[in-house]
């Protein structure tokens, strides 16, 4: 009776791991240690801050803010007819989304080596606890939308399509899966080369100009420049957002399609990439 106890909760760990498993029975069973972890990264984020976790709310708003001012004052800017206040803000609390998921888990390997090589778990839970912390800071920011979206429906000002809506955490849980590839994709290449680290911010604030944050797809006349941006995975996603919440705009289904293929690519690809470096990346870190 006793070895059948034992057996239970025995727990072989072992480096021959195949490149593309995801074993999620096993992170399940440390599904526990993913919300302590996801607690952690609040409380680290805004630790020592004076306003604290209401920077969650304060950052969407001053950045629409000044995107209100430069691209749709100054550049004159199009929104599709969507108030600007609504159409900035529903923008960057999607795109933060992506954003900070990819930017969070860039650093995986490097910040956290001093618990990886001290005790086991499965290591995919900490960029899964870092995708949960920025889906549920999308979600405090997205009220924040929704109250702004009831305003302008009051007034008559927008019209969003009830049904369309429903797709949304299609939308969500795409970005949330991409981010994340590429965020474990760079962190297991920062292992060996740390100045990608200093690139990654930069990036990433150059990848929102090549994506319809702060512009409409309808802004964009040159069918060859158009194509050329919604290959890129998050342009359309971002768009389809903004059609299903607020009824404007012209989604491509097509290279949603594409989008999403290029999503689950990456993922797989940061999985294999993931699993490989976590054997030897303590030798290297």
């Amino acid at each position: 009776m006793m070895n059948v106890g034992y057996e239970k909760y025995h727990t072989h760990i072992t480096a021959s791991k195949k490149r593309f498993e995801f074993n999620l029975p096993e992170v399940w069973k440390y599904k526990d240690l993913i919300i302590l972890f996801t607690k952690k990264n609040f409380k680290l984020k805004y630790k020592q801050t004076i306003l604290g976790p209401l920077w969650i709310v304060l950052q969407p708003v001053i950045s629409s803010f000044m995107y209100m001012i430069v691209f749709g004052k100054i550049a004159g800017l199009s929104s599709d007819g969507i108030p600007q206040a609504l159409f900035y803000l529903s923008s960057s609390t999607v795109w933060a989304l992506f954003s900070t998921t990819l930017i969070q888990n860039a650093n995986t390997f490097t910040l956290n080596a001093h618990v990886f090589s001290k005790v086991y778990f499965p290591r995919l839970t900490m960029p899964l606890s870092t995708a949960l912390s920025s889906i549920i800071q999308f979600f405090i920011q997205f009220i924040i939308v929704i109250i702004l979206l009831l305003f302008y429906i009051i007034k008559g000002e927008i019209y969003p399509n009830a049904f369309a809506i429903m797709m949304i955490p299609a939308i969500l849980i795409q970005l949330s899966l991409l981010g994340l590839g590429f965020g474990i994709i760079i962190s297991s290449i920062t292992t060996k080369y740390r100045d990608l680290q200093l690139l990654v911010s930069f990036g990433v604030s150059l990848w929102m100009y090549i994506t319809p944050v702060v512009y409409p797809m309808s802004q964009i006349e040159n069918e060859s420049l158009r194509n050329a941006i919604m290959i890129n995975p998050v342009s359309v996603p971002v768009e389809m957002f903004r059609y299903f919440l607020l009824g404007a705009g012209h989604p491509n289904y097509i290279f949603y399609g594409i989008s999403w293929a290029i999503t689950i690519a990456v993922l797989f690809l940061g999985i294999s990439i993931f699993n490989t470096v976590e054997k030897t990346f303590v030798d290297t870190v």
